[in-house]
């Protein structure tokens, strides 16, 4: 009932400016429940899609939740387990970041998704170019197709992650550990591999040219 409440709330401020449906759904989301989450990421979404001039604004309150939501903190220890279950709202946060019309992106402007946690995420065909995602834990990620072009996975954890067919052109991948991950048929030209770790991932097709690849581990 109170989801529904809230529901019909949220309905009822569609006549509203998008200013005002903006300061709302910021002073809601995170302070409810995951249910009550839902609602206002869905409406922040129809705000980005018919209002252009507050695209990146959305964007950047959806990043900036699932850093708050879904910290990764390697420093204690998160085990790298990969039937951990992501949380539904940071899910559809992540889905409309994935989704979104790169072409109202303003210019110099990077995506910031470093330091989560986002173990068993689908960021399947996701646009995520020159994203920063320094230290985020992928671990079973699936990224099938995803174009990760230019993105900062420096010390990103991806063991396991499907990254089949991925567009990791000049990524930087230093010190990421790829155990196990799926990388056939990916395109790795000029991605640095730096000190990566890639024990038992699948290389088959990958496009490995001028890619660094200077100290890293295949194998134990």
């Amino acid at each position: 009932m109170i989801i529904h409440a809230f529901q019909v709330k949220v309905n009822q401020t569609q006549h509203q400016s998008p200013k005002e449906r903006l300061r709302i759904a910021i002073e809601q989301l995170g302070n409810k429940t995951i249910e009550t989450s839902l609602v206002v990421i869905n409406d922040l979404e129809q705000i980005a899609q018919n209002y252009p001039q507050y695209h990146w604004i959305i964007i950047d309150i959806l990043t900036t939740f699932v850093r708050q939501n879904a910290p990764y903190m390697p420093q204690e220890k998160v085990t790298s387990n990969l039937s951990t279950k992501l949380r539904v709202d940071i899910q559809a946060a992540l889905s409309i970041i994935a989704r979104r019309d790169v072409n109202k992106d303003p210019k110099n402007e990077q995506l910031d998704l470093s330091n989560t946690d986002m173990r068993g995420v689908n960021l399947n065909r996701a646009n995520l170019e020159q994203t920063n995602l320094y230290q985020a834990n992928l671990a079973g990620a699936n990224l099938t197709e995803a174009n990760l072009a230019g993105a900062i996975l420096s010390a990103a954890n991806l063991e396991g992650a499907n990254l089949s067919l991925a567009n990791l052109e000049g990524a930087i991948l230093s010190a990421a550990s790829l155990k196990g991950a799926n990388l056939s048929g990916a395109n790795l030209y000029c991605a640095s591999l730096y000190l990566a770790r890639l024990h038992g991932a699948v290389l088959n097709d990958a496009i490995l040219d001028a890619a660094n690849l200077r100290e890293a581990k295949f194998s134990e």
